[in-house]
């Protein structure tokens, strides 16, 4: 009898952890539902600012040309940009295809340190060296595959001049079509969008950054780039609010990625992002939940001017929610939801099985937590259904069945995630580069924006 009760108080204190981080973070639903209506607008900027793109590809030749010409396409002053690629560990020409389209190419052979944190911070340190960091106001970072709309540089540029230190876009996929991973991965990335950064914009509290199309003041890598773990974007993003920067996001700053479309690249990617998750928790947990109670003088650091004791109180208190919620971002959550339910199964049976054995309980025991499973996935479903239609005006036009079975299939990619979680717990994980194939172009997307307007006006 004596085991019965170490397992219900096994099962007592996993639960009240569990209804403790439901009830601090309750407040997500708020911004859930704030996301659907509202983001922040910025006003059309006083002045052209001064920035560095930089970009760190690894075999990279079919898409790197087509950025680039993205780039250039973009309504900004030349000579305000300046754009800079790091060659990682290439054995194609990417190098060569850089600099013919006029970027500033560095080269780095490095196989012992292969993730894209350590090629940029070997870009960083190439740029202190001929350049100087603080010669550009601000570094604009993308992945090899993007494609940027053309007002995009405009539009960071108008965030940037309000006074944001660092900003995300909107990230949009160029191969939305191709199969149910790659919608699943432009689906994930739009979700992001409404739940997260736009009302955390609208609130000027701090979204996070998720790998590429993101701007950031030059003096946050005044003392180089030092993230370089296997996500260095959540690493970066945590290390910059535990430090009382706020993150914000341009809902009108509008670039494309491309999506993996096989399943077993995709499985890949999730159990990288996995591990660098959990690595990034260990590094960067710690400080933020130090930075919820002390913040270290850093609430005001970021204000021009002097500023009255109220609003001094008002930001200490906001950086200290704002390390609270990147906090809950960064915690392995579905992790922790695997094991919870996974406990609960375990504690429930054996009890079960020590007091009086009984089939039918057992069943009822299994049936409880495939019912919590799959109302999990209807409501995904009911998630990626709310993004096609709210996202409708943006993203690639797909046909009605396709998308219900889009839809359907997306709660997949989600699973995926909390198996990627479990494995990157015992797995030893390389950073490997992801494949890109699609020749897509700017002007493609464009044109065929463009035609769909003009559909939709006819209609």
């Amino acid at each position: 009898m004596e085991i019965v009760v170490v397992l219900n108080a096994i099962w007592t204190v996993v639960s009240t952890i569990s209804k403790i981080i439901s009830k601090t973070l309750w407040y997500k639903n708020i911004f859930k539902y704030v996301g659907v209506v509202a983001t922040r607008k910025f006003k059309p900027a006083k002045q052209y600012h001064k920035y560095a793109i930089i970009v760190a590809a690894r075999n990279e030749r079919t898409v790197i040309g087509n950025l680039i010409d993205s780039i250039k396409r973009q309504n900004y002053p030349e000579d305000k940009l300046d754009i800079f690629v790091v060659a990682d560990n290439c054995t194609d020409d990417t190098a060569a295809i850089a600099r013919e389209m006029g970027a500033i190419c560095y080269e780095r052979f490095d196989n012992e340190h292969r993730t894209k944190g350590y090629a940029l911070q070997y870009l960083v340190e190439c740029i202190r060296r001929d350049y100087g960091i603080d010669a550009y106001e601000g570094y604009i970072l993308f992945d090899a595959d993007n494609l940027l709309a053309p007002d995009y540089l405009e539009q960071m540029n108008n965030a940037f001049d309000a006074g944001e230190k660092i900003i995300t876009s909107y990230r949009n996929t160029k191969n939305f079509d191709d199969n149910w991973i790659a919608a699943s991965y432009g689906v994930h990335w739009l979700r992001t969008v409404r739940n997260e950064h736009r009302p955390r914009s609208l609130f000027h509290l701090a979204t996070r950054i998720q790998g590429t199309g993101f701007l950031f003041a030059h003096e946050l890598i005044k003392d180089g780039w030092n993230w370089v773990s296997l996500t260095e974007d959540r690493a970066f993003c945590a290390d910059a609010v535990a430090k009382g920067y706020k993150i914000s996001y341009n809902h009108d700053a509008i670039f494309y990625d491309e999506q993996p479309v096989s399943l077993r690249i995709a499985m890949r990617q999730r159990i990288r992002w996995a591990k660098g998750h959990l690595q990034a928790f260990g590094e960067i947990g710690p400080k933020l939940f130090g930075h919820i109670f002390v913040t270290g003088g850093v609430a005001s650091i970021h204000e021009k001017g002097k500023i009255s004791i109220w609003k001094r109180i008002f930001n200490n208190l906001r950086l200290r929610f704002m390390s609270l919620d990147i906090l809950s971002n960064v915690y392995p959550r579905a992790l922790f939801t695997f094991f919870k339910r996974l406990i609960y199964l375990i504690v429930k049976i054996s009890v079960i099985c020590i007091l009086a054995p009984n089939v039918s309980k057992i069943g009822a025991t299994v049936l409880t937590v495939l019912w919590w499973n799959a109302e999990t996935y209807l409501k995904t479903t009911l998630v990626a259904l709310y993004v096609y239609i709210i996202e409708q005006k943006r993203i690639q036009k797909i046909g009605f069945f396709k998308t219900l079975w889009f839809a359907a299939t997306f709660p997949i990619f989600d699973i995926m995630g909390k198996i990627a979680l479990v494995v990157a717990m015992f797995m030893k994980v390389e950073w490997k580069p992801i494949p890109h194939d699609s020749n897509v172009k700017i002007t493609d997307l464009t044109d065929k924006a463009k035609n769909n307007k003009e559909k939709q006006k006819i209609s």
